[in-house]
Order: structure tokens, then sequence, then C-alpha cells
């Protein structure tokens, strides 16, 4: 659980309802680093526009980009 709270569905802005919207049909949830990061539009922006670009980079083999993932999220302690 996070020191913040999550911004509620209903406080948030079009564009992070639209987000949370793709977010749920892609993940079946909502990631808890989306949500926090939806208080400070300029931060969400740029946290959304690198997911993308990560997703959408082509330099490394998928398989390895998911391996990496792994291997952060194990460090760090995030279940995603």
């Amino acid at each position: 659980m996070a020191r913040i709270e999550r911004a509620k569905n209903s406080k948030a802005g079009w564009f992070a309802r639209f987000v949370y919207l793709l977010a749920r049909k892609r993940l079946g949830q909502l990631p808890e680093p989306l949500t926090i990061t939806s208080h400070h539009r300029t931060l969400f922006k740029g946290y959304v526009a690198f997911e993308v670009a990560l997703e959408r980079s082509k330099l490394v083999e998928n398989k390895l980009k998911i391996l990496a993932e792994i291997k952060t999220s194990s460090l760090v302690g995030c279940h995603w």
C-alpha cells in the first residue's frame, strides 16, 4: 500500500478516466502507480508517455523486456 491515496475515478479528469479504461481492459485492474501519478497532470502524462514508448520500443526483444520487468519488480517489491 502506498503512502498517497489513489485518485478516485470520479475526481480524475477525462484523460485519466480514458487511461484508466484502457488499463482496466488490458490488465484487468488499475495499477497503483497509474492512479497515484494521476494526482499531478503533467507527471501523469509523462508517465503514460513513458509506458507507451517502452511498450512500443523494438530495440530489445520482448522476452528480454519482460525479464527485466520481473527482475526490477522483485527488487523493489512491486507485484506489477
